[in-house]
């Protein structure tokens, strides 16, 4: 079965990135880092100060800080651990993929996939009452870990468990503020 997983893992990899098309390269390259995303950060950060009083929304500004330090050591914690190659690192299946990238640590799970769900996630249990079109925020996750596996990073799974511990994270933080510091909040406030 493990096999089975990992013989679907090269493969979807090879196919996925084998669709890139060099006069894209430049644009995955740039959705890859984080400071085109910069706009998008102002955003979220806006919308929840326009959704809930300020005090909640410094509330969560703190636990979605300490969120995003939960998940990347989560993250490099569990690449020490598992010591998983990228796949631009291992010679078995670097001659199969494009490779625009060259990143020396480890793959298993993507921290890209990770934070981008992570920070989505958290945003849009807090917004989506009040903004219904944030569902539309999930486009950037998409994007980002589709930047991972176009340039040869990382494998199909690595997304998929990185998004999955990131949507994770981000619900058992939601649930931290609203049980334990919303009704403190509430409480403080006229």
């Amino acid at each position: 079965m493990f096999d089975r997983l990992l013989e679907w893992d090269w493969e979807t990899l090879i196919f996925l990135n084998n669709l890139g098309v060099e006069r894209f390269d430049a644009f995955w390259e740039t959705i890859t880092k984080y400071p085109p995303w910069i706009p998008l950060f102002i955003i979220f950060f806006v919308l929840i100060f326009r959704a809930v009083h300020w005090r909640q929304a410094l509330g969560i500004l703190v636990v979605l800080s300490t969120m995003i330090l939960f998940v990347e050591t989560l993250t490099n914690l569990t690449k020490l651990v598992v010591e998983r190659l990228r796949p631009n690192n291992d010679d078995e299946i670097r001659m199969f993929i494009r490779v625009l990238r060259n990143p020396s640590s480890y793959s298993f799970y993507s921290g890209h996939a990770c934070m981008s769900f992570s920070i989505t996630t958290f945003v849009y249990f807090f917004v989506r009452k009040r903004f219904r079109w944030t569902y539309l925020f999930y486009i950037w996750p998409f994007l980002f870990i589709m930047s991972r596996i176009y340039p040869g990073v990382h494998y199909p799974s690595d997304v998929i468990v990185g998004a999955l511990v990131g949507v994770l994270s981000a619900w058992i933080f939601y649930k931290l503020y609203t049980n334990l510091i919303l009704p403190y909040l509430t409480l403080s406030h006229p």
